[in-house]
């Protein structure tokens, strides 16, 4: 969105779609226009919906994430509303973003977005929507969404990114046992079953909640997409002309003949990253290889240090949507590094681009894990934070580009059969419908 084109203030209006399917109000701290991540996915999914003729708000935080730094041209107004044809209407609310985001400040963090949202919540109670939609984490979020949901007679959809307090357990953010676990999970279930619907993006998400006590029939798969028209493997020939090869052959010498090792994305601390710069030391008198590590996050400037003056690294930052597609093809090999505490509490939401572009990955997830699953025949999957497994794994494929070519189709056909937008979407919206009884 261009600011430009926004309305700024507090007032709602009427939003301009004319008569609309369904009135969908969707609270959650991460939106359009953040490029990765949770924000991504909400903002694609609210936009589509409009196109879709349904009436869409959006209750949500300024973008911040993944640098935790509040965006230049989003600072100065506590409250604004963004609306344009054609789009749904945003509701910005303030919150606080701490530089390092230790467990407190976490916690600060998102108590600070949940009491800045509320009178906005409360407001958008009258306008009578339908479903109210909210997203974990933050799990912050679920009492208002139930609160207003109910309050307004609509139907209330908990979705699923992350299994938050179960995340915090296994990275040790809370405690994982004690009066303050038993507590979390009290109130984590008290909640969640009171929610009509949830979602989560991974088979092994659903079964979780299912071992949480929610009964089947409130609880949907809805995965995370990706367009598989914009994201969509170049030809191997066309590599000299890739615009991130052509950007790195004034600093690394024949790039165009180099095997490159992404890693792309969020750059925090479920991702594993610790690997990566051992990893890069390993193939350090290699010179078939070059690893480029393009992100932003809480660990970057620790990752950055860490592979200092080292040549056969190079680090971008996050860069924008209408790049992405050529990054990913810039790439020989994917990496998707996790650490092991995280699999099946989250689900990479960047692997879905990464099979989209026809390359292989190679995931650090233990067998039977469902990154693991979905990464197997088209890449190789790694015990989590095993560096020698890791490093055998890349070396497999350096050696066999034939293994590398086959795996990358076999990404690219399970992308377009299973993950393509269109069809996760219109699964979702009809999802919807049948929540409210819509006919």
């Amino acid at each position: 969105m261009e600011l430009g084109r926004h309305s700024i203030g507090l007032g709602p209006g009427k939003a301009a779609y004319g008569k609309a399917c369904l009135r969908i109000l969707i609270y959650g701290l991460n939106y359009a226009p953040e490029l990765t991540g949770i924000g991504k996915y909400t903002g694609e999914m609210a936009a589509w919906l409009v196109e879709r003729g349904h009436e869409v708000r959006v209750v949500t935080a300024p973008p911040y994430y993944p640098a935790w730094r509040v965006r230049d041209d989003y600072r100065g107004a506590w409250y604004r509303t963004e609306h344009a044809p054609g789009e749904p209407l945003v509701h910005r609310t303030p919150l606080y973003v701490p530089q390092r985001p230790t467990g407190l400040k976490r916690i600060a963090h998102l108590v600070s977005f949940m009491l800045g949202s509320s009178p906005v919540m409360l407001r958008e109670m009258f306008w009578q929507p339908q479903v109210v939609f909210t997203v974990e984490p933050t799990f912050f979020c679920a009492p208002l969404t139930l609160l207003i949901g109910k309050s307004a007679g609509a139907a209330c959809w908990l979705h699923v990114q992350d299994f938050e307090v179960d995340a915090a357990f296994e990275l040790g953010l809370l405690p994982a046992q004690g009066p303050i676990h038993d507590a979390a999970l009290r109130i984590e279930r008290f909640f969640t079953f009171a929610f009509d619907r949830v979602s989560g993006i991974s088979s092994r998400m659903v079964d979780r909640a299912l071992a949480k006590g929610i009964p089947a029939n409130r609880v949907v798969l809805f995965p995370n997409w990706v367009d598989v028209d914009v994201i969509y493997p170049h030809d191997p020939a066309s590599r000299g002309s890739n615009t991130f090869r052509r950007q790195l052959a004034s600093q690394v010498e024949n790039i165009d003949s180099k095997i490159i090792l992404l890693y792309s994305g969020n750059m925090g601390a479920k991702q594993g990253l610790e690997l990566l710069a051992p990893l890069a030391e390993s193939f350090a008198n290699d010179s078939r290889v070059h690893f480029l590590f393009c992100g932003d996050g809480a660990f970057r400037a620790k990752l950055e240090t860490l592979v200092a003056h080292r040549p056969n690294v190079t680090m971008l930052p996050l860069q924008p949507l209408d790049r992405l597609n050529d990054l990913l093809n810039a790439a020989d090999i994917h990496l998707l590094p996790q650490r092991a505490s995280a699999a099946d509490l989250v689900m990479p939401s960047r692997l879905s681009a990464m099979l989209s572009s026809g390359r292989p990955v190679i995931a650090t997830a233990h067998p039977g894990t469902q990154v693991a699953q979905v990464v197997e025949g088209r890449g190789l999957a790694v015990a989590a934070e095993d560096a020698v497994a890791l490093h055998a794994a890349v070396q497999q494929l350096l050696e066999d580009s034939e293994l590398r070519l086959r795996l990358g189709k076999e990404a690219r056909e399970y992308a377009e059969l299973h993950l393509g937008k269109q069809q996760v979407l219109e699964q979702f919206e009809r999802d919807l419908k049948a929540l409210v009884n819509y006919s």
